[in-house]
């Protein structure tokens, strides 16, 4: 049987399967979350340049990738919706903001960390890291532009352009350590080269990054169907939802 995708464009359709799918996303979060842990803290071995320093690694790095990833996304979503006029193209939108914020303040909060023992400073004013903060203004400034705009529809224009406007920044997170001289060091992990790094930390490095995405797509989940409840109060589809026994 063929399965039309296209019906869950719909708030009305989209709203029950979210609630059936939330749950896996999550125990799949908890399940890779307690295995990337465990391998990365009690499995993997000591660096031998910054020794047990680098295991900040584990939560940053997938941090910092889900940062850049969850932009594009939000990304795609608002130009669906400017494209096709679509309520659930901006309602994604809105909801993968805030994980996408959470997880650029976990990036920058690690690397801060990581930063302190390896360059002896919390902070300097390094490419990839300066662009990385910007990223975290534009989630942050897409929230408060959807805030600040009464009209639902207007706030959704406009912080889908805003959006889009900011996935330039994404490219120049990525390049950044090779468009210019900086301290950050390049890519550990690479699709065209072998990993830098033992096939331990490795493997603990990506299930902390499925973690991630499983967490994300389930909190992103949740929080749309937040907002299809804010603001679907007055359709028919809901009032019957909110009447059936559970």
């Amino acid at each position: 049987m063929k399965l039309n995708w296209f019906k869950y464009a719909s708030p009305a359709t989209f709203y029950p399967l979210a609630g059936k799918l939330i749950p896996w996303f999550a125990l799949s979060a908890a399940g890779f979350t307690f295995a990337g842990l465990y391998l990365s803290f009690f499995v993997a071995p000591t660096d031998f340049q910054q020794g047990e320093s680098y295991r900040i690694i584990f939560i940053h790095v997938p941090a910092a990738w889900m940062s850049m990833f969850i932009y594009i996304v939000m990304g795609g979503w608002a130009a669906a919706g400017l494209i096709f006029n679509t309520r659930l193209s901006s309602m994604m939108a809105s909801a993968l903001a805030p994980t996408g914020a959470l997880f650029t303040f976990i990036a920058l909060w690690t690397g801060a960390f990581w930063g302190k023992p390896t360059w002896g400073a919390w902070w300097v004013w390094d490419a990839r890291l300066t662009s990385e903060l910007m990223l975290l203004f534009l989630y942050l400034g897409f929230l408060a532009l959807h805030a600040a705009i009464d009209d639902t529809r207007r706030a959704d224009r406009a912080s889908a352009l805003l959006a889009l406007v900011g996935v330039v920044n994404v490219p120049i997170i990525y390049f950044s350590v090779k468009w210019w001289n900086t301290l950050h060091q390049g890519a550990s992990v690479s699709m065209t080269m072998a990993p830098k790094m033992a096939t331990t930390m490795l493997l603990g490095m990506l299930i902390m990054a499925l973690a991630c995405w499983m967490y994300s797509i389930a909190a992103a989940l949740a929080r749309v169907r937040c907002i299809i409840l804010e603001r679907e109060q007055q359709a028919e589809w809901l009032a019957k939802l909110t009447k059936e026994p559970a």
